[in-house]
């Protein structure tokens, strides 16, 4: 699965295609790059109508690979490297977005369909074991 990122693309369009393929994820884009798990500010939020060409640093045009095997981690860095784009996907946990911050490893599948690893906890048994 792909994406084209044209000259002429507003940061919508690459939502709404996201959004068609992922329905539990979200890509959001920022006017500045945002460190892993970094509180994120709602002024260097982009708008979604705001056209790829006034907030991209390189000016590269071309298919953004979002196959279901890739992960959040290496679609974030397509969109870096490749577009110059800095961009987050967010997954819907209740009623919160929040970023694939130690889930960033899963696939786009499994992010998608809620598999985040959960944690393990160890349970004493109820009494001692008779020797």
């Amino acid at each position: 699965m792909q994406i084209y990122i044209s000259e002429e693309a507003i940061i919508a369009d690459i939502q709404e295609k996201f959004h068609q393929i992922y329905p539990k994820l979200k890509l959001e884009f920022f006017r500045d790059p945002v460190g892993e798990g970094e509180h994120i500010p709602k002024n260097i939020r982009v708008s979604p109508d705001t056209p790829i060409e006034i907030i991209r640093i390189r000016h590269h045009f071309g298919w953004l690979d979002v196959s279901h095997y890739r992960t959040a981690l290496a679609v974030e860095h397509d969109l870096s490297h490749l577009f110059g784009l800095h961009a987050k996907i967010l997954h819907k946990s209740g009623s919160l977005w929040l970023q694939a911050t130690g889930t960033g490893h899963l696939s786009l599948e499994e992010l998608s369909a809620g598999d985040t690893p959960k944690k393990s906890t160890f349970h004493l048994p109820e009494e001692p074991e008779a020797e």
